[in-house]
């Protein structure tokens, strides 16, 4: 069974920058495309970022690229989300997903095609 941890949410100015973290545990790691997506109050959740599982296709949402970079290191079992320039409409508990790609570099196009999620944490930008 796939377990997610996320890490690095806290409190930050406008156009400071965070790092947030997924620890992948129980798989490996390197079978997994990984995801980014973030919910805000009183709004859906909604897709930031994705890397294929070798790490060599990245898809962004248009209102973070740019300014948001994901990667992933398969020797530390851990994706992470570098997060410059933040907005306080960025403000949202950011949750990591996974699944599991057998051959190619394929990212899910939404949130529906990743079957393991971490608990999430939040990320609040002040202005």
């Amino acid at each position: 069974q796939v377990h997610l941890v996320e890490s690095g949410g806290g409190l930050v100015q406008a156009g400071g920058s965070l790092r947030l973290s997924c620890a992948l545990s129980g798989r490996t790691f390197s079978s997994y495309t990984m995801g980014w997506f973030r919910q805000a109050p009183g709004k859906e959740r909604e897709f930031v970022a994705g890397i294929s599982r070798s790490g060599g296709r990245t898809y962004y949402a248009n209102s973070v690229a740019g300014r948001f970079t994901i990667s992933k290191d398969n020797a530390k079992n851990t994706a992470y989300l570098q997060m410059n320039s933040l907005k306080p409409e960025d403000t949202a508990v950011y949750s990591c997903a996974a699944e599991a790609v057998l051959l190619g570099d394929y990212i899910p196009p939404s949130q529906a095609g990743f079957g393991s999620w971490g608990q999430g944490t939040q990320v609040t930008v002040s202005s």
